[in-house]
C-alpha cells in the first residue's frame, strides 16, 4: 500500500471511502441501519462509500455512528517541538499576539 503523500487526491478520496466501507462491514452493519444511525442518507453513504466524497458535518455523523471519532484527534493536531532548543528557536506565527 502506498502512503499517503504518494497518492493523488482522487487516491485519497477513494482510500478513505473504501476504509469506511471496512469499517461498518467489520460492524456487520447495512448501509441503510448505518444511515439510520448517523442521519446521513443512504445516497450520501453510498456516494461517499464509491467516490469519497461527503461533507464534513456528514464525514462526522459518520464517525460517531461508527465509534470512530476519536480517529479526528489527530487531524491538524499541534505537534509538539522535540526539544527546548527547536522551541525558542521557532519564530512567530502570522496573527496578532
Amino acid at each position: 500500500m502506498l502512503s499517503i503523500e504518494y497518492k493523488t487526491l482522487g487516491q485519497i478520496l477513494l482510500d478513505i471511502g473504501a476504509r469506511a466501507k471496512s469499517a461498518r462491514l467489520r460492524q456487520n452493519m447495512s448501509r441503510k441501519t448505518l444511515a439510520e444511525r448517523s442521519g446521513v442518507t443512504e445516497a450520501s453513504l453510498k456516494r461517499f462509500e464509491t467516490t469519497g466524497q461527503i461533507s464534513l458535518s456528514s464525514l462526522v455523523q459518520l464517525l460517531m455512528a461508527l465509534d470512530r471519532l476519536s480517529s479526528l484527534d489527530e487531524i491538524l493536531a499541534e505537534k509538539m517541538p522535540p526539544s527546548i532548543r527547536e522551541l525558542s528557536d521557532t519564530k512567530r506565527q502570522r496573527g496578532r499576539r
